[in-house]
Order: structure tokens, then C-alpha cells, then sequence
């Protein structure tokens, strides 16, 4: 089920404040590394508007990894370090992002779930993680590409962009099960429906591969996690931020 979309237009005029080479420059140098993986090909034109207006609602909906364990876990975790940023990024703006995140969730039950969370946070921007889950229980690839189309149809529906994030990289997780069915099959839905795609599979494994940071055990390195999650929110900022400035992405 492939629903194509037009090309859409860049946004010319708006009074958008992205201050996003300052924020660049406000990154630690390990964010930096995986600063070239970032793919701005498509606008955001909701993002855009809701910016000129002065208000960004964000909903980021995903599983488990779009979390963190323990009491300061929701703070650490991405979705409220791209709030941070995004704060940073524009000032004047009310940014505010929630985190629509359970452990062991497919996307077909984010699908399901998609319906009360846009109503109820009326976002301009649906942030939605996925894949991990789905590779583990065998979904087929067509079955997960048939549910992301059908999520990206009802955000646009409902007055709001889509980006797509894919599973996080692990070497443990990658010799336990093949993510690279579910990777291709949302990079493929991003360029059908034009939006933007965030990789996190291909940051986070040229921080592994670098070694940037110590992934073989940072399930049981809260730090390192912390610190993942931090240039990941400020990663995802700055491809928000350029999808939305005016005239377009580069």
C-alpha cells in the first residue's frame, strides 16, 4: 500500500529563527562525529509554520529505546534533550515535546495509538521510532511498511509532519537479530511520502565503529547512555531545524 505524495514546497518568508550554527557550535565534539549522517532532503512544513507562530508541539512516539531506566531516565532520554535543543535552537519559540514511549511496543500498536495522541497533543511534528521490536517478533517487512504508510497518512491528516527514526545499533543486538529488512523498509516509506528520515542505526554504529562511545555494554552504562541520548536529541534538532528553515533543507 504506497500512497505518493507531492514534492512539497519550500516555505519562503517566514519569520523563522534558527539559530542552528550556534547550536552547532554548542555541541560536544563526540555529537560532531555524526554530524554528516544527517539527510535533509525534505521540509517540514508544519514544523515551519508552527515556528513562525511562535508555539512547536512535538509528540515523539516509540519503544523501549526511546527511553531511559531510573528516576532521572525521562530526562536524560532523547525526546527531552531535543526539547532542550530545539529551545536553544530558536529562541522565542515555545518548544515542548512528549514522549509517547512504552517498552516492547510494535508499530502496529503505535499505530493504534496514534489516534488519541495526535487529538490529544494536536502536534506539529510526529516523531515516530520504530523497528527493533517489530525485527524481533517477525513482522513481515511489507506488513511494517503497510503500517508506517498508514501512520504517516493519518499525522498529515491530523495537521502534522512525520520524521521517521530507525532502531538503534548494538552490537549485541545485531548478532541476536537483522534490523536490515526494517532499515531499508523506512528509508524506502521516507522517500515514498517525502519526509524526513533520522538514521539513528548508522550514527549510533559510526559511534561504535570509532569508537566514540563504548556500545557493547552501555545497557548497563547509564552515563554512556545518557550521553548517546543527549547528541541523539541534538542530532534530531538539527534535522528538524534545517528541514524547517526557509526555502527548504539544503
Amino acid at each position: 500500500m504506497t500512497r505518493r505524495f507531492g514534492l512539497l514546497p519550500a516555505l519562503l518568508g517566514l519569520p523563522l529563527l534558527l539559530s542552528t550554527g550556534a547550536a552547532l557550535a554548542d555541541h560536544p565534539a563526540e555529537c560532531l562525529v555524526a554530524e554528516h549522517e544527517l539527510v535533509r532532503t525534505f521540509s517540514l512544513p508544519h514544523v515551519a509554520k508552527a515556528i513562525a507562530a511562535r508555539k512547536l508541539d512535538i509528540v515523539v512516539v516509540g519503544s523501549g529505546s526511546s527511553g531511559l531506566p531510573g528516576a532521572a531516565g525521562a530526562k536524560g532520554a532523547y525526546p527531552a534533550r531535543l526539547q532542550n535543543a530545539l529551545a536553544a535552537a530558536l529562541p522565542g519559540v515555545a518548544v515542548k515535546v512528549t514522549a509517547d514511549v512504552k517498552s516492547r511496543r510494535t508499530a502496529a500498536a503505535m499505530l493504534r495509538a496514534l489516534p488519541k495522541v495526535l487529538a490529544t497533543v494536536k502536534p506539529a511534528l510526529l516523531v515516530w521510532q520504530s523497528g527493533t521490536v517489530d525485527a524481533m517478533q517477525g513482522v513481515s517487512a511489507d506488513r511494517f511498511s503497510d503500517i508506517l504508510e498508514e501512520g504517516v497518512a493519518r499525522a498529515a491528516k491530523a495537521g502534522a509532519d512525520t520524521v521517521l527514526v530507525n532502531a538503534q545499533y548494538s552490537p549485541r543486538t545485531e548478532s541476536m537479530i537483522s534490523l536490515a529488512a526494517y532499515t531499508r523498509t523506512m528509508r524506502w516509506v521516507a522517500l515514498q511520502h517525502e519526509i524526513p528520515l533520522f538514521n539513528r542505526f548508522a550514527i549510533m554504529k559510526l559511534w561504535a565503529d570509532l569508537g566514540t562511545f563504548e556500545l557493547a555494554g552501555a545497557a548497563n552504562k547509564l552515563d554512556t547512555a545518557m550521553r548517546v541520548h543527549d547528541c541523539l536529541g541534538r542530532l534530531l534538532a538539527d534535522l528538524i531545524t534545517g528541514a524547517a528553515k526557509p526555502g527548504g533543507p539544503d
